[in-house]
């Protein structure tokens, strides 16, 4: 057997994980693993708690997106119980949607991924961080401080919290938005949307061209992707249909209810998080990059690749410029970045059109609801890809099943092709160094994975070993279930 080397904690990514790179006897990469060490139960333990009480859950799923799962949940509780909110209680969920996303694109951007590329990727790890930008560039630094602040300060004027929320309840929203606060908002919107444009000119003119061949190379892989958009093929990110989409291009669009007849999960036994794959498309399941079968991706890519247009102006002249260059769908990993830019610029396009529709502040936020037994499947693009809460209750409205599907775990498959691919490309013979083992984390990052949404299950199928060891560090047993 060759040597192991072993990637622990892969670092700029919410959760926990390590990489295991399995070398031959000439020093070649035969096989990298991305194990993902950590396991929450959240499915379990919602099971039997009143189903309106989920939406504040789940939210402590993850502090870095809690609104894709607070208004999933919300359209989870909305089906079940059978009701449509009111206009302006969607369009006040979907502005939290827009604030969030331009808080968590730029956390992405500048603090997680950003040091690889300002830095550069062969940096020291003392300075390849948020802390390294600001200090090579310490007006960009301010500006990205201050722009997270204001996302979440918008939110809790909207909302009443940013991290936690409770406001999105079954039927609509729980707090109708004042002419006053939305007054307050608006300048901050407008000053998030000039830093959007700001960072894609940046990255287009500063970034990017000096890491062309690094993103023709690194992490490549040939999957499918999906996304949501609306019924005319626009990309919409709060709500839609699913479009599932070949590697070829063609492509089906299905219901969120309709999620099991496409979509499959497999459990392998060295990883704690669940691979999604595209059973729909009837070759089964395979991460061989010579022949991968039922892969697809999700995320910022993949929503841009399946989308025909975008609604918002600026947004949609580089969404032309991206597809004119790039084609579609555009397999190159590490174009997420790129993607997540023209996220960025809608998403912050998109929260001052909300802002200026005159029915954002009517008193009509939400509809009365009864419980009843019956299953509600609620699903909106989160940052990191689609996220699916799947709900079924009983006749006096407990939650007596779960099962989430969320963007990274839909993710898991494609991440560990791209970190393979990135491995044996970068090391041969033997040879490595702390910038190539980081390279080989940027094909993580890319993906802005979260791992703390991602491992849920607890109902032993999941493989867990315990090993006991005496203080010298003999292993004197091993359990397995």
């Amino acid at each position: 057997m060759g040597k192991k080397i072993v990637i622990q904690p892969v670092t700029r990514i919410e959760g926990h994980a390590k990489v295991t790179i399995q070398l031959d006897d000439s020093g070649n990469v035969a096989d990298t693993k991305v194990n993902v060490v950590e396991l929450r139960g959240f499915e379990k333990f919602c099971v039997g708690r009143p189903v309106e009480e989920l939406p504040r859950i789940v939210t402590s799923i993850c502090g870095v997106c809690p609104w894709s799962h607070h208004l999933a949940s919300a359209k989870a509780n909305d089906a079940v119980y059978g009701v449509k909110p009111p206009p302006a209680g969607r369009k006040l969920r979907e502005l939290c949607n827009a604030i969030a996303y331009t808080e968590e694109h730029i956390l992405h951007f500048f603090f997680l991924s950003g040091p690889d590329f300002v830095m550069g990727p062969d940096a020291d790890y003392s300075v390849r961080n948020v802390i390294g930008i600001a200090q090579a560039n310490p007006e960009i630094g301010k500006k990205v401080v201050r722009n997270r602040h204001l996302g979440s300060h918008m939110l809790e004027i909207v909302s009443g919290k940013a991290i936690h929320p409770v406001t999105a309840v079954p039927g609509g929203f729980s707090k109708p938005l004042t002419q006053a606060d939305r007054d307050k908002v608006l300048p901050m919107a407008e000053e998030v949307l000039e830093f959007a444009k700001f960072s894609i000119k940046f990255a287009k003119e500063d970034i990017f061209p000096k890491y062309l061949d690094t993103v023709k190379t690194l992490g490549v892989i040939n999957t499918g992707f999906m996304g949501t958009v609306a019924d005319d093929g626009v990309l919409n990110l709060y709500d839609g249909k699913l479009r599932l989409m070949k590697a070829d291009g063609s492509f089906a669009d299905f219901a969120y209810d309709q999620y099991t007849e496409f979509i499959s999960e497999k459990i392998q036994d060295w990883s704690y998080m669940k691979f999604p794959y595209a059973k729909s498309w009837g070759d089964g399941f395979s991460m061989d990059s010579t022949d991968p079968r039922g892969i697809y991706r999700t995320n910022s890519l993949a929503r841009i690749n399946v989308a025909d247009k975008i609604s918002t102006p600026l947004a949609q002249k580089e969404f032309e410029e991206f597809r004119e260059q790039f084609g579609r769908p555009a397999q190159l990993t590490l174009l997420y970045h790129w993607a997540r830019l023209i996220e960025l610029l809608h998403n912050a396009e998109r929260a001052i059109e909300l802002l200026n529709d005159p029915e954002i502040t009517s008193t009509e936020t939400r509809v009365p609801v009864t419980p009843r037994a019956a299953r509600g499947v609620g699903c909106v693009e989160a940052p990191r890809g689609t996220l699916i809460h799947d709900y079924e209750t009983d006749d006096k409205g407990l939650v007596t099943s779960v099962n989430l599907i969320v963007g990274t775990t839909h993710n898991n498959a494609p991440i560990n092709m791209s970190v393979n691919q990135a491995a044996k490309t970068l090391i041969k013979d033997g040879n490595y160094d702390q910038g190539i083992l980081n390279q080989v984390e940027m094909a993580i990052r890319a993906y802005d994975p979260c791992l703390s949404c991602a491992t849920h299950k607890l109902d032993g199928s999941i493989p867990v070993r315990v090993d006991i060891v005496d203080a010298d560090g003999n292993l004197k047993d091993t359990f397995r279930n």
